[in-house]
């Protein structure tokens, strides 16, 4: 005995309940797929547009004013301080954090490019840079799509909060406006810091870049590299590497370009 069999192209029923699911589930897809909001198609753009050219401030002294977007080269690894946003991050609405990293890509861009301001919340654009003075390191994410206005910070270590491989004070950037954010400039010889103290910053000058808060200088961990979205990068840490005489190791120096 023969038995009548229905699927879903028959409309009746669950099946027409189906079907018209699956026509809206298609609907949806083409929708987003013409409108660019696919999270493959928004991981791609997002990942195109932090490696995009941006224009480094150059001014005639070469002293480095609020204001000015620079890049952070390590002197010891040669390579540039890097926004680093994992696969997850990048298909995410919104950002509001991301770790960092030094990355062998030279070429200035909204990864390794960032805008000296001020830690105060006053408009000091224009006004020099000096050794000692207090300044926050913001990216140029937020001119961005749905990426907060990130600002380098560092935690205290503790037993759950480190950077990933050692026990370093972990560094990372952040859309909240605190204390943790704020940053100075050193003298490289510890022996002339009192005589540069309040003078102002040149580009391509050796630097050492402490945290405020803790003490702790601005490290490229040379041991160690982890996995990013970009490929295989060196940690970055708030560590202060000293030699035998006290004074910074090379994994703490930086030059402003």
């Amino acid at each position: 005995m023969s038995v009548g069999k229905y699927n879903p192209s028959v409309r009746v029923g669950n099946w027409n309940e189906d079907l018209c699911l699956e026509e809206e589930m298609l609907k949806d897809f083409l929708d987003k797929r013409e409108n660019g909001e696919l999270l493959a198609f928004k991981r791609k753009n997002l990942f195109l547009k932090l490696l995009q050219h941006v224009k480094l401030t150059q001014n005639d002294d070469e002293k480095v004013r609020f204001g000015d977007v620079i890049c952070l080269h390590n002197v010891f690894i040669k390579e540039n301080l890097s926004i680093s946003m994992s696969e997850s991050q990048l298909q995410d609405s919104d950002i509001v954090n991301c770790s960092v990293s030094v990355s062998p890509i030279l070429q200035p861009c909204f990864r390794n490019a960032f805008v000296v301001t001020s830690y105060d919340r006053v408009n000091k654009t224009g006004d020099l840079l000096c050794y000692g003075q207090s300044f926050v390191l913001s990216a140029l994410l937020n001119q961005l799509p749905n990426i907060e206005n990130l600002k380098l910070t560092s935690n205290p270590v503790t037993f759950m909060k480190h950077s990933k491989k050692f026990p370093y004070q972990e560094v990372s950037m952040a859309s909240t406006s605190t204390y943790l954010n704020n940053w100075q400039v050193l003298h490289h010889d510890p022996q002339m810091r009192l005589e540069t103290e309040g003078f102002p910053i040149k580009v391509n000058e050796k630097i050492v870049i402490k945290h405020c808060y803790t003490n702790r200088a601005l490290a490229a961990v040379s041991d160690y590299t982890t996995r990013t979205a970009f490929g295989r990068e060196h940690e970055v840490a708030a560590h202060t590497f000293l030699d035998s005489h006290k004074a910074e190791k090379p994994e703490n120096h930086w030059v402003i370009v």
